[in-house]
């Protein structure tokens, strides 16, 4: 048996998760987008009420940690205000949706993204982490982030529904998309949740025999992880932490901040900030291959500090290579493999390549000091012993 506990819920506004820190309060904007002002009203209440940092999250959402309890009524009016509260629970935990941070006004996607929203909230009750993409810019961006159903477009620009598990789609409407999506969630919801009220598209699409794909989805664009992209700038933060400081300074220099899966902000028409620090612009930053997880004590399951280790481990990387320090197996900054994987044990850290967190390792016990001491620990070689 594991020995980390799995929540059964992700948190929310209204609905938060207790952690090591406090609370931890995920803030879904509308569309995915925030106004200045919001921008700023939400620097000040994660100053105000938490850590005085954001977290950028990979479902394009932000959270603020370390809320006492006491203050979480006034955080909710506060957020309320912002217009960034649903009206219950429910309907937060609906409204699962991420979208092309890359439209063009115009375009239809927000008007879509409105309709697709309606639909959640009508739909039956589903796994919390079901989702739906709306990738439906020049080309789709949303290939690596996790959603159970994708609205693009194929090659020759046409909308395409293409449940998650499929290489092609369905050819769709504006207008015939939300009905569609629907009729989707709604066998998904009969035939695609198990008896633990969890599961994925990707695992359930084979048994869609109803479903016409005809359509072949266009093919993936490169984004850069940080820089210049599609008319703006894409702003990272390290680990996803995004000083209540630094989005405040964000919010004066932009007429809009779009969230992204990429633990990043897209800023459109922006083409240049004044240095704000605990930011990153450089798309060659190496940092921006390292992603590590809250770790210990922020997190009661980390055995480990993880973002001191990782940070100063960034500029060892080998050329193109990612890291992963995790916490504990759970692996929740990176669930996918990385090329160097670092888990906190009882023992020490463990190391590993091309693994997840929870992956057999190849050394053990390895502490932050040795690491450190050793960072050519991280390259592999054929003839290294395994410990």
């Amino acid at each position: 048996m594991s020995g980390f506990k799995i929540y059964g819920h992700c948190p929310g506004a209204l609905r938060p998760m207790g952690s090591g820190d406090g609370l931890v309060v995920r803030i879904r904007p509308p569309l995915g987008r925030l106004t200045p002002a919001q921008a700023r009203g939400l620097a000040e209440a994660a100053a105000q009420f938490g850590t005085g940092n954001l977290e950028l999250t990979s479902r394009a959402n932000l959270q603020i940690r370390g809320i006492p309890e006491a203050a979480h009524p006034a955080l909710i009016g506060a957020l309320s205000a912002l217009g960034l509260v649903d009206p219950d629970p429910a309907a937060e935990r609906a409204r699962n949706l991420i979208v092309t941070p890359f439209h063009r006004a115009g375009d239809g996607t927000m008007e879509l993204a409105g309709a697709l929203t309606e639909t959640l909230l009508t739909a039956p009750p589903l796994p919390a982490k079901f989702g739906l993409a709306l990738d439906c810019g020049r080309a789709p961006v949303l290939r690596d982030t996790a959603a159970d159903i994708r609205i693009e477009r194929d090659a020759g620009g046409r909308l395409l529904i293409r449940p998650d598990g499929l290489s092609e789609g369905q050819l769709t409407t504006a207008s015939e998309a939300p009905g569609a999506v629907l009729s989707l969630l709604r066998w998904f919801a009969d035939h695609g949740v198990g008896a633990d009220g969890r599961g994925r598209m990707r695992d359930a699409a084979a048994r869609l025999t109803s479903f016409r794909a005809q359509a072949i989805p266009a093919p993936a664009a490169t984004t850069p992880p940080a820089g210049p992209a599609e008319g703006g700038l894409l702003v990272a933060a390290p680990f996803g932490l995004l000083p209540a400081k630094a989005l405040a300074a964000l919010a004066e220099h932009a007429s809009e901040l779009c969230l992204t899966p990429w633990r990043a902000l897209f800023l459109p028409g922006a083409t240049a900030l004044p240095d704000v620090p605990g930011l990153i612009t450089d798309p060659g930053d190496p940092l921006l291959r390292v992603s590590a997880c809250t770790g210990a004590p922020g997190c009661p399951q980390a055995l480990a500090a993880t973002r001191p280790l990782a940070r100063s481990l960034a500029a060892h990387l080998p050329p193109g290579q990612r890291l992963h320090v995790s916490g504990c197996a759970k692996g929740c900054a990176h669930p996918d493999p990385a090329e160097i994987t670092l888990t906190a044990t009882p023992e020490g850290f463990s190391l590993a390549h091309h693994a997840r967190a929870a992956d057999p390792p190849e050394r053990r016990g390895l502490s932050p000091q040795t690491l450190l001491a050793s960072p050519s620990l991280l390259t592999r070689t054929d003839d290294a012993p395994s410990l």
